[in-house]
């Protein structure tokens, strides 16, 4: 893809909470991760040209009432609902604007105020978006009256587990491990460690997915300053610079919908390839190649799915990684969520994509502190929404 070189400058987010635990509400946490960000890259929101503002849940315009809190200056703010992929879909739009050159500087900016409790849909007077991905499962998995998130992943796993042989001990597995990489990371909503018994013995949601295996809701902020070339160069910021080298955004394919139903390719499988594959040779690597990745963990079963759609395991092998806890510090695969993942570190939905953001830029800077992947070089994000959307983005550090 032809265009101007796409950095990352400077990033902030918030300590993910609980809902109704936070003090303020969502423009003091979109103040506070885009301050964070703009004296990340030491930059004045004056500098910046144009604005994306990611949430869900929340009126029309929210994204204005967030961003005055850095400043009036009459500068374009769009905003953006993309489902939980809200956050990484501001930072292409973002990219966009920067690659096309129609800005030097770009902030993504991405909030959620949730309420408690598993996702809903908040308008049962109008089509719901997601009513072709539910009569396309319940066409082989009958609805049991769960929530529909745990629902949809949990049945992704459940053939899975029928068509390749993995178990839900695998999928614990990633819960057991993004737990215990969360107890490093002080922005996390959860920073407890568990026994992989922990994991098997909570609360079952949707089998084989247990409460210790889904993320929870969450509110919180996060903000990623995206600048070109040129504003790197003249504000002298190449050593911390973080250059987006591969970005695709995919929405839904044939595949979603295809006969026989597969509740894998429901939930986004296709897409994912897809993405991941453009955005690799955009980067002009390969999965082997990376050595960290943010992956959208919102159930263990999507992160395990996951591992096959983006090519770190051959379709129908993500179990393999787990058998080899490949995914971890000292594994031989990348680390993968070495923020505590969306299952620990929290999911607030506009701004997870950009906390991901967030992570991989810290780690490549090597200033992760005790989460720091030795030697991490290339880094990748994925980031999912049902409805649907996926944004792989690969990030390397910036070379002058």
């Amino acid at each position: 893809m032809s265009g101007n070189r796409t950095f990352v400058v400077g990033v902030g987010m918030t300590k993910f909470d609980k809902p109704g635990t936070k003090d303020g509400d969502y423009p003091d946490w979109a103040k506070e991760a885009g301050e964070k960000a703009l004296a990340d890259a030491g930059a004045s929101y004056r500098d910046v040209e144009q604005v994306f503002a990611g949430y869900v849940y929340g009126d029309s315009t929210c994204g204005q009432r967030a961003a005055y809190g850095l400043g009036l200056t009459g500068v374009p703010i769009v905003n953006v609902n993309n489902n939980c992929s809200t956050g990484s879909t501001a930072l292409y739009l973002a990219r966009q604007a920067v690659k096309g050159g129609l800005a030097d500087c770009a902030l993504a900016l991405g909030f959620e105020k949730m309420e408690r409790g598993s996702l809903s849909m908040k308008f049962p007077d109008r089509t719901s978006p997601m009513d072709q991905h539910l009569a396309a499962m319940h066409e082989v998995r009958p609805d049991e009256g769960h929530p529909f998130a745990p629902e949809m992943f949990g049945n992704a796993g459940r053939d899975h587990m029928e068509r390749y042989g993995s178990t839900p001990e695998h999928f614990a597995w990633i819960g057991w491990k993004n737990h215990k990489h969360s107890v490093n990371n002080p922005y996390s909503q959860f920073q407890d460690e568990y026994s992989l018994q922990d994991i098997l013995d909570a609360r079952m949601i949707h089998a084989p997915l247990t409460k210790l295996q889904c993320s929870p809701t969450s509110d919180g902020s996060a903000a990623a300053l995206i600048a070109s070339e040129r504003y790197v160069d003249e504000h002298d910021l190449w050593d911390r610079a973080v250059e987006i080298v591969g970005q695709s955004m995919v929405t839904d394919t044939p595949a979603t919908f295809a006969t026989p139903r597969s509740c894998i390719d429901i939930v986004g499988a296709d897409m994912c390839r897809v993405a991941a594959g453009q955005a690799y040779e955009e980067a002009g690597i390969q999965a082997s190649d990376v050595d960290v990745c943010e992956l959208h963990d919102c159930f263990s079963a999507n992160e395990l799915i996951t591992y096959e759609g983006l090519g770190f395991a051959a379709e129908g092998k993500g179990h393999e990684l787990v058998d080899r806890q490949a995914t971890t510090y000292g594994g031989d695969g990348p680390v993968v969520n070495p923020s505590g993942g969306l299952i620990s570190k929290g999911h607030p939905l506009g701004a997870t994509g950009l906390a991901q953001c967030s992570e991989l830029t810290w780690q490549l800077r090597g200033t992760a502190d005790a989460r720091q992947v030795e030697g991490a070089e290339i880094a990748l994000q994925h980031n999912i929404g049902l409805g649907g959307a996926v944004v792989v983005t690969v990030y390397k550090p910036a070379a002058a």
